[in-house]
């Protein structure tokens, strides 16, 4: 493939995943069936705190405009997860994960199947929920349940193929990309929203310049700590073949502090979502919902513990399931490498092992503190969830891993480039 060939094939995924952004964004715009705008409005006024405004975050903006996109990618999110942990619980799951390729297309379809079901059952509750709010719905009943149902359903299902669109044909990791997108477009609106807050007064002007210089300490941080590794020394000795001698090179095993990336607090997000996802959609007086309301709102005490909570899990339990010391030894074994005074084998394992842990221990106390800091300020002042922690890791998390891709593809057609003029003596 020679060099422009190789630029056009760059060019056009980077066109055809800003194309799947753009219809993306175009169904985060079109209505549910059935929904007086001015009432919708009225209840997503009075309940952007707690779990809906973060909700919204993950949609794109799509549950305040009650959209058919409305509950995201987080059905598959959460999908993924109960195959996740079944992966590392059941020996069916576990066989499947050790057959390869076959095993993999065969969870990616219980995944896909786990999707269905999971947005038929919040699709339902969404109904219900949007029937009970007071002259919400325009004609309550059996035929808006199934019209909602059906359409959050499908549109659930064609968001899950556009991010495996974009994973195949284009740039970067499809479904993190459309959360990324959602997050950004709303961007624009929340940085207005808080200006117009300071001038009327709700937020001081000092507070205004104290949030934006934390922002950008925070994107600082975590560009830091995203690029951060720890390299470990790998030998590699001599060996005569013939009369030559081969080997006797160093390298390094690069360990990132924080191997999990984003896939945490995504996941975490979504336990927190998933069990409470409708409780906010109700604004009648019912106090069970207004109780579990209360306690999944920021600042509180059951909300902050669980975050954390399901940061830190989700980081070792990722961090694990995709490194494993063991296969890392064995195969520096197999290929005559080894630590210096480190015995190859099971001690090589104990030894990469021991550095993974304290690096993960590490990254999972980065992802709650960069987490968790912003919710504080969110809770006490009216600042839009979309400059939130959560928020802020996805964008330059994902920025930085679409980057990477993009730079690893250009460095490719490079190099490959350069092979064939050494090799044609150009």
């Amino acid at each position: 493939m020679s060099e422009s060939s190789q630029t056009n094939d760059l060019r056009n995924r980077i066109l055809f995943t800003i194309f799947i952004l753009a219809i993306y964004r175009l169904g985060t715009f079109v209505p549910l069936p059935g929904i007086d705008p001015e009432q919708l409005q009225v209840m997503m006024d009075s309940n952007q705190k707690g779990l809906l405004g973060m909700f919204n975050v993950f949609a794109g903006g799509a549950v305040s405009r009650m959209a058919i996109f409305a509950l995201g990618i987080m059905p598959y999110i959460s999908s993924a997860i109960i195959v996740q942990l079944l992966s590392g619980v059941t020996d069916y799951f576990k066989n499947l994960k050790a057959q390869g390729e076959i095993g993999r297309q065969k969870l990616s379809q219980i995944t896909r199947y786990g999707t269905v079901i999971l947005a038929t059952v919040q699709g339902y509750g969404l109904a219900v929920g949007l029937e009970s709010s007071a002259d919400l719905v325009i004609n309550p009943g059996i035929f808006f349940k199934i019209s909602t149902v059906t359409t959050i359903v499908a549109g659930t299902i064609f968001l899950m193929w556009l991010g495996e669109q974009i994973t195949q044909r284009g740039i970067g990791n499809g479904i993190s990309l459309i959360i990324f997108s959602g997050i950004v477009a709303e961007i624009p609106r929340a940085l207005v929203t808080t200006f117009e807050l300071g001038r009327t007064g709700a937020i001081s002007t000092l507070m205004i310049i104290f949030i934006f210089v934390l922002l950008v300490l925070t994107i600082l941080f975590i560009v830091f700590m995203e690029r951060a590794l720890r390299k470990i020394l790998i030998n590699y000795p001599k060996r005569q073949m013939g009369n030559k001698m081969y080997g006797g090179e160093s390298s390094h095993l690069p360990l990132k502090i924080n191997s999990a990336g984003v896939i945490p607090a995504i996941f975490a997000s979504a336990l927190l979502l998933l069990p409470v996802t409708f409780s906010n959609f109700n604004v009648s007086q019912n106090e069970t919902f207004l109780d579990i309301s209360s306690y999944f709102s920021q600042g509180q005490p059951l909300y902050m513990i669980l975050y954390a909570s399901g940061i830190i899990f989700f980081t070792f339990f990722y961090t694990s399931i995709t490194f494993n010391p063991n296969e890392t030894a064995e195969n520096l074994r197999k290929y005559g490498g080894f630590i210096p005074g480190i015995r190859p084998g099971e001690s090589t394992a104990l030894y990469i092992d021991t550095i993974l842990t304290r690096l993960t221990t590490i990254g999972a106390l980065y992802l709650t503190l960069v987490c968790l800091m912003p919710e504080f300020l969110i809770a006490n002042y009216p600042i839009p969830f979309y400059l939130g922690g959560a928020s802020v890791l996805i964008v330059v998390v994902v920025a930085i891993d679409t980057v990477t891709q993009v730079q690893t593809r250009l460095m490719s057609s490079q190099y490959e480039q350069l092979i064939k003029k050494t090799k044609f003596g150009r």
